[in-house]
């Protein structure tokens, strides 16, 4: 990897938007560069597309209304991806394709306005909720070509509403929306993959606790000139216990046996990514995949992540279920780990091994 240099300092680079960067015309400095040209050959296409994609359909029915052997079939094939992809593309979830079309319209149209309204919602370099990029990471690490709209939306007292876009002026209902399937989905993912590892539907429901936290990240990626040395996103797992993720156009990547696949563009499919604390609780049957997104020179990107993470100051741990003498636990119970996870993601590190029995 091409070390980045430093010609301004990121404090003052991450000031700025990416997007003005490119309306600028201007090649992207040297703190945003952090691949060489010998790694682009994983832009080849054959590299997309093995990645498990499950309709969820049959478990959003009553069991008359399903036969058992279909639901036994589905929970089979979510165990098999988690176990081995860390994720899986669900197609069947529930939410209507208008609503969809909406979420990424609302993300576009709020992406597509002048700077100055933008940056009403803006962030300090250093704060995480608004509008701008992740906080500086710390030095030497490289900047992502991307802008973000990072949003806590559950439990509602969590909402900071000043961030929260006046325009679009559909944004806000939308989101809303959103947030009330994400909750339904994410109870629905959550029970279908305890029932997957023979556990009680409601298990990991109770690690996260009855205060949960979703968070919504819009992002965009401008295109770019130098795709062969920028990333939209750097190498990273998540520190939620899952995330469930919309995009538009292909970019995103995850990485198996060292190889990394594209995520197939799905408009009304959405990817479920497992994070840290997932695998933390599944005693590490389940993997928390790490993921990128590539830039492009040609075409510009957007996509909604939203982060289901556990109640704040909310002790997790391995299942018990999951562990006996031939499958000791993995890992020791841990509190508020998405902020250990953070401290490591600014220095380019997995965090993962601070949560090892």
């Amino acid at each position: 990897m091409a070390e980045a240099s430093v010609d301004l300092p990121a404090e003052i680079l991450l000031s700025k938007r990416v997007q003005e960067m490119v309306l600028d015309n201007k090649e992207p400095p040297a703190p945003y560069k952090c691949r060489d040209d010998a790694d682009s050959e994983d832009d080849d296409p054959i590299s997309m597309s093995p990645i498990p994609l499950i309709d969820l359909g049959c478990l959003l029915l009553s069991t008359s209304e399903v036969p058992a052997q279909e639901i036994v079939e589905v929970l089979e094939k979510i165990n098999a991806a988690l176990s081995s992809w860390g994720c899986f593309q669900a197609i069947g979830h529930g939410i209507s394709n208008l609503l969809l079309d909406k979420v990424r319209q609302i993300s576009r149209e709020f992406f597509a306005q002048p700077m100055e309204e933008k940056k009403k919602y803006a962030k300090t370099v250093v704060d995480f909720e608004g509008y701008g990029a992740d906080p500086v990471p710390e030095e030497g690490q490289s900047l992502d070509w991307s802008d973000r709209l990072f949003l806590n939306v559950q439990p509602e007292d969590q909402r900071n509403y000043k961030f929260w876009p006046m325009n679009p002026e559909s944004f806000r209902d939308v989101l809303l929306e959103y947030t009330d399937e994400m909750k339904r989905v994410t109870e629905l993912i959550s029970r279908a993959m305890a029932k997957s590892l023979n556990l009680h539907e409601n298990c990991f429901l109770k690690q996260f606790g009855e205060r949960s936290q979703l968070q919504a990240r819009f992002n965009y990626y401008s295109p770019c000139k130098r795709p062969d040395l920028v990333l939209g996103l750097k190498p990273h797992s998540d520190g939620s216990g899952y995330t469930i993720i919309m995009q538009d156009e292909v970019g995103l990547q995850v990485l198996k046996d060292d190889k990394w696949y594209k995520i197939p563009k799905n408009p009304h499919a959405l990817l479920v990514l497992m994070a840290d604390q997932m695998e933390i609780m599944t005693n590490g049957i389940f993997k928390s995949p790490v993921h990128r997104v590539l830039s492009n020179s040609e075409r510009d990107r957007i996509s909604v992540a939203v982060f289901y993470t556990p109640e704040v100051g909310k002790e997790i741990g391995p299942e018990d279920g999951l562990v006996n003498e031939r499958t000791p636990k993995l890992f020791k119970m841990v509190k508020d780990y998405a902020d250990t996870h953070f401290g490591y993601y600014q220095r380019g590190m997995r965090a993962l091994h601070t949560a090892q029995a």
